[in-house]
């Protein structure tokens, strides 16, 4: 291959390009190409290898714990999980429609592997996302000091087209975290869409917050374009702890949903 052309496609940064160059060489002879064939194929090399570091970059930025597809989750395991609406849901059309998500249920049964689930087909739909825990959520908006510092961190959380918020209701939150996710909500209401999953029914959000007022507006909100997905069934980590030991899995406790339900939430056409 000529050394000129390979350098000249290093100037203009085409790196996806000059890894295939040899290649469509070779075929663009053996097959005859035209032209303008040879051309698109190149380009499209290029655009191939372009979308993919973006969507690896995206991916970075999110701050995932963990790196979770929806390929890689075990539907039979709780096989009461909706697995045709998540499906829908991987489309991204609700992030689309600046709608929100609430998956509801007791520890271990997926809600985190599904959200980050999700979150990575967003980010391959095109969307920049941003996952966290609630705790470091609130742990950032309370640490500032100055007006400047607050503003700047909250619009980190306003930025995302899907922010996902996790872990909530796991333990009772510090004082004033109502007012600091409240505001989240409120700015994100119908602009951008949010992802959370709770641990306990959002009778109980109230008593999380120390804010009942906080509590009741954010759920008002949140579930104004909301679908909510409630989850039942056994602990992924409990089995997984217990084939580890060399138990029977069946002989594990059943993790149960809290006796309350969430109400359904029809999603609009």
């Amino acid at each position: 291959m000529n050394d000129s052309l390979k350098g000249s496609a290093r100037k203009l940064m085409l790196t996806g390009l000059l890894s295939s160059l040899e290649l469509r060489l070779q075929e663009a002879q053996s097959h005859q190409l035209t032209h303008a064939q040879f051309l698109e194929l190149l380009l499209q090399d290029e655009l191939n290898v372009r979308q993919q570091r973006q969507i690896e970059r995206r991916i970075k930025a999110a701050q995932f714990r963990e790196r979770r597809c929806l390929e890689d989750f075990d539907w039979s395991f709780n096989p009461s999980i909706a697995r045709s609406l998540v499906y829908q849901l991987a489309t991204a059309q609700f992030v689309r429609q600046h709608r929100d998500l609430l998956l509801l249920g007791p520890p271990g049964v997926g809600k985190s592997h599904l959200a980050q689930a999700l979150g990575h087909c967003a980010i391959k739909a095109g969307f920049a996302v941003l996952y966290v825990s609630i705790f470091d959520l609130i742990r950032e908006l309370q640490s500032d000091s100055t007006a400047h510092e607050a503003q700047r961190t909250l619009s980190r959380w306003l930025k995302p087209d899907l922010l996902i918020i996790d872990d909530f209701g796991i333990k009772t939150l510090p004082p004033k975290s109502g007012e600091c996710l409240l505001e989240i909500i409120l700015r994100r209401h119908e602009t951008r869409s949010t992802v959370m999953t709770s641990n306990r029914p959002i009778e109980e959000w109230g008593k999380l917050l120390h804010d009942v007022p906080a509590a009741t507006a954010i759920i008002d909100r949140f579930l104004h374009h909301a679908e909510v997905i409630q989850i039942t069934g056994r602990s992924f980590r409990l089995n997984e702890a217990a084939l580890q030991r060399g138990r029977n899995p069946a002989a594990t406790t059943t993790t149960t949903a809290p006796a309350e339900t969430a109400p359904r939430v029809e999603t609009q056409p």
